[in-house]
């Protein structure tokens, strides 16, 4: 069976999945989504997605295009009909299809909305985590609004085919100050030298990622403190540990920083005891 994708209405194959020509999603990014893990074929973290999505929504000014009972819905069937057990779930939303133009249409036009469904190897990620990951550092040269979770991702996409290309996994944004603000699609962290947890706080225009909402709540439950306060490549570096969290890397250690190990360049303990956590839970509260 192939893929099947939910389009505007409907379940289509993958390849022959289509959006107007003059879908604002398409011509000016003006659009929101998000990614969902699967686990056992149930959507993670689901209150956090959804209430996220809601947030970028409305930040854009564009009307939820179903409720969220009914989105529910269509982002179960459309895992089914794919047999996906293992996987993402991309969801995209955008204002519509209208004449070309920067301004909103004048007269409303219905949301368009996208649905696919791809699986993940849980084995491959695994043997990923327990390795550990390098990130590189660049520039931080988004936009005012990272807290919105838009399409226009072509810095992230750039600075993605940047670590690619250095053998790296993941780029970290650094601001004018000198911190990290986050990943190019994912949440930054460390462990610093005197074995404090430490994370951006979502304040400094970065998104407020749902994988570390929930991971903060399990800290808690831990009786684990965490600063929500910036850290800078170097402090990374010195760092015991470090690790990034998001729908696809769930906790994945980080063992160097431009080339330069993190503490001893292994993974740590903390950071797999955390990925094993976060996926407990999120197995748990899947629906």
């Amino acid at each position: 069976m192939g893929r099947i994708a939910y389009v505007n209405g409907q379940f289509v194959r993958h390849g022959q999945a289509v959006v107007h020509i003059e879908d604002r999603g398409y011509q000016l990014a003006d659009a929101v989504y998000e990614v969902w893990a699967l686990f056992g074929g149930k959507l993670a973290d689901p209150e956090g997605h959804f209430a996220r999505l809601e947030r970028s929504l409305g930040e854009l000014r564009i009307p939820m295009p179903m409720s969220r009972e009914a989105l529910t819905i269509v982002l179960r069937e459309t895992v089914r009909q794919n047999r996906v057990s293992e996987g993402l779930v991309y969801l995209q939303v955008g204002r519509g299809v209208a004449t070309r133009g920067h301004a909103f249409p004048d007269e409303p036009v219905p949301p368009s909305i996208v649905i696919t469904v791809s699986s993940v190897d849980r084995a491959a990620t695994e043997a990923k985590a327990a390795k550990g990951v390098k990130v590189i550092t660049t520039p931080e040269n988004r936009w005012g609004r990272c807290d919105i979770k838009t399409v226009g991702l072509l810095p992230n996409a750039l600075a993605k085919q940047a670590a690619k290309e250095r053998g790296a996994a993941e780029a970290w944004f650094v601001d004018d100050l000198g911190f990290v603000t986050e990943g190019a699609s994912s949440n930054a962290w460390i462990v610093d030298a005197d074995g404090t947890l430490r994370t951006r706080d979502t304040n400094a225009n970065i998104l407020r990622g749902v994988t570390r909402h929930t991971l903060l709540d399990v800290l808690r439950e831990e009786g684990v403190k965490v600063d929500e306060r910036p850290f800078t490549p170097a402090e990374a570096v010195d760092a015991k540990e470090a690790f990034i969290t998001g729908a696809g890397s769930l906790v994945l250690p980080v063992i160097a920083v431009d080339d330069k190990p993190v503490g001893d360049g292994v993974v740590g303990p903390v950071a797999m005891k955390l990925r094993r956590l976060y996926i407990e839970r999120a197995r748990a509260t899947a629906i």
